[in-house]
């Protein structure tokens, strides 16, 4: 087992480890979510919940991989938390995708045929908030709150990170957001979530993977 690996399975799921400022930090989440609600935004909405529940699934795929390697998660996050709950996942992470779900989703015109750039304005945004995103886990790792253990998966391979780390999680978001109706956006929104609901039922409180 690496070493970043065996910290981070230290502190999993250990609830001494509580902090109050994570408090605040969801208060503020639940805030954005109840004005996209009030102000009727579905498509935000539930682009938001799909990026977040794409988020899940990868954690979820992240523990199994660890599980099933015995050596380390492709990515983990051994650093100071309120509370661990995956093996690469602390509230404070889950909350920021809860909240950056609705900022790179609000920032979509209107118009989805607009380009920017010549590039069709979701590819465009998909592709920018994707990049964002990579550069920061860099700067996480090389602070430490985020460990890589692969080569394959780290600062000097970084296309990984960013098509199966962050780019499905833009492509799904805005698909969803795009959809004509709300039944289709819930109908996706609630299979990803179903998904996530089973695995975390079925590898974690029943077999112990994660």
């Amino acid at each position: 087992m690496s070493e970043s690996a065996a910290q981070a399975l230290a502190i999993l799921r250990d609830p001494s480890y509580f902090q109050w400022y994570i408090v605040p930090l969801l208060v503020i989440t639940i805030y954005i979510y109840n004005v996209e609600i009030g102000d009727q935004n579905w498509n935000v909405l539930f682009g938001a919940l799909a990026l977040w529940g794409m988020d899940w699934l990868n954690e979820i795929a992240n523990s199994l991989i660890f599980y099933f390697t015995g050596y380390a998660p492709l990515w983990a996050a051994p650093g100071d938390t309120a509370y661990l709950i995956l093996i690469g996942l602390n509230i404070e992470i889950t909350l920021m995708f809860l909240i950056m779900g609705v900022a790179t989703t609000r920032v979509l015109p209107a118009d989805k045929h607009l380009k920017i750039f010549k590039i069709p304005n979701r590819a465009f945004f998909a592709v920018l908030f994707a990049l964002l995103a990579v550069i920061v886990e860099i700067v996480l790792n090389a602070w430490g709150a985020l460990t890589w253990d692969y080569s394959w998966w780290s600062a000097r391979s970084p296309i990984p990170i960013f098509f199966f780390g962050y780019l499905t999680f833009f492509i799904v978001a805005y698909w969803v957001h795009d959809m004509p109706t709300i039944k289709q956006k819930a109908t996706t929104v609630g299979v990803i979530y179903g998904i996530v609901i089973v695995s975390l039922i079925l590898f974690g409180a029943v077999l112990g993977w994660i």
